[in-house]
């Protein structure tokens, strides 16, 4: 049995847990930011490979107590280091803390970086080289007021990147945040499903890739491949248990955007993603276009002033979203991720629900608007 931390978009925790008790995980521990959990090698393989919502899978590999850097230099270097990996693989040391009363964290990651290199020169002659920028392992120190823990990440590159997206941009919106939002809309795939918004299409390829059953990481590699703990026959049979999804015959699925270039990014998108044969795009207003079904699951990420312009200009817009949502998609359950906490009070209707999470650091809400003709219109 071994322990690891996933960590995950603040406000998914509880969405994770779930997840990850699907896996096989046990002890599923949620607190801000992740999950601790317990669970062996295949329950660490699977949820690198199957989960949507985790950011990172880590494996704790000590604890410790602290008061100072010198305590955390020779907690690192009690470790065993050349028995989770060998000497040849370059390393990153990455440290966070809350509440921590050291001064800097950056000489805190040099000190464990040391005890690293110093454990392996002992006792092969030689040390890791470090690399920043693509390191084949890397170190994780989670610091609190007196007491840490170390751990080795198992996947890498982190799990948002499926491993289909071009390296040209990065989403606004990353790939596991937009399935947490699939998630906590309770769409199911037999329902019609809307992205009126849809910008470089992320909502809607997590929204097809769910459907389809596709695991999210199976076009990557992974953090643990480089261990010493590693399993290849393991992981070849829970890869090929992962390769026979059974998914729906039919799927409703529709995106729209008043930008050509963001359609142009859309399409490019689901193509990499291996799910455009399954998503319908137009080019539509938000304010103008009308419902591809009496009734389903809408979800959009509003531009908010991006691509719609100034906060005036937002002001104005608001309320013509809520007209044109009570008269084009009766019978539809409107969801609407947003920092611009405006967006209920303009939009004039009564949100059935208001979910907080963050998108990175800026505080966001997910707004739930259940349209039915002619009611729950404020005055």
């Amino acid at each position: 049995m071994e322990f690891f931390f996933a960590t995950s978009p603040r406000g998914l925790e509880a969405l994770l847990a779930q997840e990850l008790a699907s896996l096989g995980a046990t002890d599923a521990r949620v607190v801000p930011g992740g999950v601790a959990f317990a669970g062996g090698w295949s329950v660490c393989y699977g949820a690198n490979l199957r989960s949507r919502i985790a950011s990172r899978i880590l494996w704790r590999v000590a604890e410790l107590q602290y008061r100072n850097e010198h305590d955390l230099y020779e907690a690192a270097r009690a470790l065993d280091w050349k028995k989770k990996f060998d000497v040849e693989r370059t390393i990153r040391v990455a440290v966070s803390a809350q509440k921590s009363p050291l001064k800097s964290l950056d000489f805190a990651t040099l000190r464990i970086k040391d005890a690293v290199c110093d454990r392996f020169r002992d006792e092969t002659g030689r040390r890791p080289s470090v690399d920043r920028a693509a390191p084949e392992v890397r170190i994780h120190a989670f610091l609190e007021e007196a007491r840490g823990a170390l751990y080795l990440d198992t996947s890498g590159e982190p799990l948002f990147k499926r491993g289909w997206r071009s390296g040209r941009t990065e989403a606004p919106l990353r790939e596991n945040l937009a399935a947490g939002l699939v998630l906590l809309s309770g769409w199911k795939p037999e329902e019609p499903f809307l992205d009126p918004m849809c910008g470089g299409g992320t909502i809607l390829a997590e929204a097809a890739a769910m459907a389809r059953g596709r695991a999210p990481g199976a076009n990557r590699n992974f953090g643990f491949e480089k261990l010493k703990a590693f399993d290849a026959s393991l992981w070849e049979k829970i890869k090929r248990e992962a390769k026979h999804p059974d998914p729906p015959k039919t799927l409703q699925l529709f995106g729209s955007d008043n930008d050509p270039r963001a359609l142009t990014e859309a399409k490019r998108t689901l193509a990499a993603a291996g799910v455009e044969r399954w998503v319908r795009l137009e080019r539509a207003d938000v304010l103008e276009r009308s419902a591809p079904a009496d009734s389903g699951v809408m979800i959009a990420n509003p531009p908010y002033g991006e691509r719609i312009g100034s906060s005036e200009e937002l002001a104005r817009f608001y309320p013509m979203l809520g007209n044109a949502l009570k008269k084009r998609f009766a019978g539809w359950r409107c969801h609407f991720f947003t920092a611009d906490l405006r967006l209920a009070r303009m939009i004039r209707l009564e949100a059935a629900r208001r979910v907080p999470l963050y998108n990175g650091a800026l505080e966001c809400r997910l707004y739930e608007f259940r349209i039915v003709a002619g009611s729950n219109r404020r005055p």
